[in-house]
């Protein structure tokens, strides 16, 4: 039996020579979890982790995702342990996961032994030594997208066994409460400390909500939904703050993502402008850099974002902020992202590294253009290609609100 803290993939220089090539970096990690697993069963211990896919809604694969290695592997399922982490390895953690897939429906939360245990991982406060059975070996099959995290080998699932599992009791106070509804469950986990990435998982779980609205929610809707609900009540807080009283400028650099905050005196208005460079995850085919923005003023959006989830995760770190500092403003928030961001790994990238530069001390500056001046040393694209690509910033210069003019 292997324990967690042993495993540890060893790369030859071909392999390191490879390892910005995203097909190459996907099959090379399945590869070492698909050889840790003997035959069609695996035995491990999970983060806890889960996945419940979209694909045929309502009817849809729940699964329970389990690493062929035993012991302490927090590591695999918690994002807001991977900042300083670079992509490879993050791949690494994340292929290790071996997913087991069962076909439900959404609303059977309550019904079935695997249904039960997709509800008992999630509400899980350590890790879950569990027992697969699969129909057949699982194959080298990983979803990438921006929104989820990405994950390893999948196989259908015949069976499954679990030791002893001890809930976690801020979970288990407000899956016991059948008359709280969602908004106010999350809500609450997040002001007891719960990490964002548990809520997730809980309310993709079905344990939120009113008993008779539970449902399994897709792993890539819950993320948003978590995000955006958590955003918007502590936005709708900031409303009644004063406003910052100077131009700040927060900067990061992470994954080859390159991110600039800008915040201007004045009431909540919001945008996240992101420029994926060619040969990146989301611009593979073009010579051009492709520029995406999504925006909304005091009144907030009625309608989902184009730029997808990223958008409320970027919000929610720019909410924590506002609240923190118990002030508003209008923030436009620019990302470049270069050729090293070689797979998406999941919006946590954003959440979290949008969370690390606000954590930072900005930069403080009394005109707009000079913090223009500044922005134009941090990013490769000129800030006139940025103000073309922006609602917002475009509404800043037409009426003029140039601070030391």
């Amino acid at each position: 039996m292997q324990e967690a803290e042993e495993i540890s993939i060893t790369r030859s220089p071909i392999v390191y020579l490879n390892m910005r090539d995203p097909k190459f970096l996907k099959y090379y990690y399945k590869m070492k979890t698909v050889e840790l697993i003997k035959g069609d069963e695996l035995s491990g211990s999970s983060p806890p982790d889960i996945f419940i896919g979209s694909y045929g809604y309502p009817n849809v694969f729940i699964s329970p995702m389990v690493p062929p290695l035993h012991g302490s592997t927090e590591v695999l399922s918690t994002p807001e342990m991977w900042r300083g982490i670079d992509i490879p390895k993050i791949v690494e953690y994340r292929t290790l996961l071996v997913r087991g897939m069962y076909r439900s429906n959404v609303h059977n939360v309550e019904k079935g032994k695997v249904e039960e245990l997709i509800r008992d991982f999630a509400l899980a406060e350590r890790n879950v030594d569990a027992n697969i059975v699969f129909a057949r070996k699982p194959v080298l099959r990983a979803v990438f997208d921006e929104n989820s995290q990405p994950f390893g080998p999948t196989a259908p699932m015949k069976n499954i066994e679990t030791g002893n599992i001890s809930s976690d009791k801020k979970l288990e106070k407000v899956y016991s409460d059948t008359d709280m509804d969602a908004t106010t469950a999350m809500l609450e986990l997040y002001e007891k400390g719960v990490p964002i990435s548990k809520i997730q998982k809980a309310l993709s779980a079905g344990l939120l909500g009113l008993g008779k609205n539970r449902k399994f929610v897709p792993t890539r809707w819950s993320i948003t939904a978590v995000d955006d609900t958590i955003s918007k009540n502590k936005i709708n807080n900031a409303k009644e703050y004063e406003s910052i009283d100077s131009i700040l400028v927060y900067e990061n650099v992470a994954l080859d993502n390159r991110w600039i905050v800008l915040m201007v005196p004045g009431s909540w208005s919001y945008e996240l402008i992101e420029a994926w460079y060619p040969n990146t995850t989301w611009n593979m085919s073009s010579n051009e850099i492709a520029i995406y923005s999504s925006y909304e003023y005091f009144e907030g959006r009625r309608t989902y974002a184009e730029i997808g989830g990223c958008y409320y995760a970027a919000r929610l770190a720019v909410s924590e902020l506002f609240e923190r500092i118990k002030r508003q403003a209008i923030t436009v928030i620019l990302r470049e992202i270069h050729p090293g961001y070689t797979l998406p790994v999941g919006v946590w990238n954003v959440r979290e590294h949008v969370r690390e530069a606000l954590e930072k001390e900005p930069k403080r500056f009394d005109a707009l253009t000079d913090a223009f001046s500044y922005i134009h040393t941090k990013l490769d694209i000129p800030i006139a290609e940025w103000i073309k690509n922006s609602r917002i910033l475009k509404d800043l210069l037409n009426q003029r609100r140039l601070f030391g003019r």
